[in-house]
């Protein structure tokens, strides 16, 4: 009798494993993990743009070429200058003027990030075997562009908040969009070649809207090609570099003890200097990468607000930046541009890797 209590007390769960069963891996695809995930990535990339918000506001004063700014450019005096000026002028909340509108993008813009590189790899890469930079760089971009597409109307109107310096023409976020929703489309021009191309050129131009909602997407095929490389090589960069600091040789100084609620294959987290660290370096790589398609964006966004307001596209804005300012034009800005994103990506992935471990995923 004896004998058989034991084997059934074998065979059967005890009372601590029913109470408190093991820890099993996140399903990447349950709601659990999902709605984790995209509070992580969003608290991650408001506590970045917080950080660098001043630098925010004065390097898209510069990069947009605002009158008033334009003679800042091109030195670290000048950066500090344009600060100053603007603390003169309006005080702290001058540095941070068009913040508010960054937030309520910048929340659902990064939970989509994080949350679609998550989706997207645990489709792409199945195992470590799969585990390759190509598939990497690949997940990073996909990530950027689904989260830009969902969210780049708030962009637009946070960059013409912060390109308005002078108190006469300071407008309410209503009126911004307002005025952004009705500004007129540039006049249509004719299009050369042969006749059908014309005519086939002339009825897209019918259906596909010019103004109205249309003017919120002021930069967007910029955008697109400077997400690619930018959120690819980001994501590609911080992985990269967590593995390499994840090395046996560096493993006992770089991680951290697993905690209780850690997921079992997951790496194991790394110290807050070396995920800083790891981020800052993906920081700048991306943002060597994508700077000039950048710069672009940045004046095609502002178009309605300068010049004659007509919209230009990619190449016509490229050339008259390289038209007024040379080769350098497209680099304007890129010390603040090192300056914000190094320190803005490596507080992005720290606060969002503790997010993680932090709910449990």
């Amino acid at each position: 009798m004896d004998e058989a209590r034991k084997k059934q007390l074998a065979i059967c769960p005890t009372d601590d494993d029913t109470i408190t069963p093991k820890t099993k891996k996140p399903h990447k695809q349950s709601f659990d993990y999902i709605w984790r995930t995209g509070v992580a990535g969003g608290m991650a990339g408001s506590a970045a743009k917080t950080l660098v918000a001043p630098l925010d506001r004065v390097k898209i004063l510069f990069q947009a070429s605002n009158p008033q700014f334009a003679k800042y450019t091109g030195s670290w005096f000048g950066v500090i200058t344009a600060m100053k000026d603007i603390y003169r002028e309006d005080g702290t909340r001058g540095l941070f003027r068009g913040h508010s509108a960054t937030l309520l993008r910048i929340f659902p813009y990064a939970a989509i990030k994080f949350l679609a590189y998550e989706q997207i790899r645990s489709v792409i890469i199945h195992s470590p075997a799969q585990e390759t930079p190509i598939r990497r760089l690949l997940s990073g971009s996909l990530a950027g562009v689904t989260s830009v597409f969902f969210t780049y109307p708030l962009e637009v109107i946070r960059v013409r908040l912060a390109f308005e310096t002078k108190r006469s023409s300071r407008s309410s976020l209503s009126s911004i969009c307002k005025r952004i929703y009705n500004e007129a489309p540039p006049a249509q021009r004719p299009v050369p070649g042969p006749a059908v191309i014309a005519v086939t050129t002339e009825a897209v131009r019918t259906v596909v809207p010019r103004a109205g909602l249309a003017n919120f997407y002021r930069g967007f095929s910029a955008t697109i090609m400077g997400m690619l490389p930018y959120a690819g090589m980001s994501f590609l960069t911080h992985d990269t570099a967590g593995d390499v600091l994840r090395q046996p040789v560096l493993a006992p100084y770089t991680t951290l003890p697993r905690p209780s609620n850690f997921p079992p294959n997951k790496p194991a987290p790394l110290r807050s200097w070396a995920e800083l660290f790891s981020g800052g370096v993906a920081g700048l790589v991306s943002q060597t990468s994508a700077y000039p398609l950048e710069v672009i964006r940045r004046r095609m966004q502002v178009g309605g607000a300068v010049g004659d307001g007509h919209r230009l596209n990619v190449a016509e804005t490229a050339r008259m930046i390289f038209r007024e300012k040379g080769i350098q034009g497209f680099w304007v800005g890129l010390t603040i541009g090192y300056v914000k994103v190094v320190p803005m990506v490596a507080v992005s992935f720290y606060v969002y890797e503790r997010g993680k471990t932090l709910l449990g995923i």
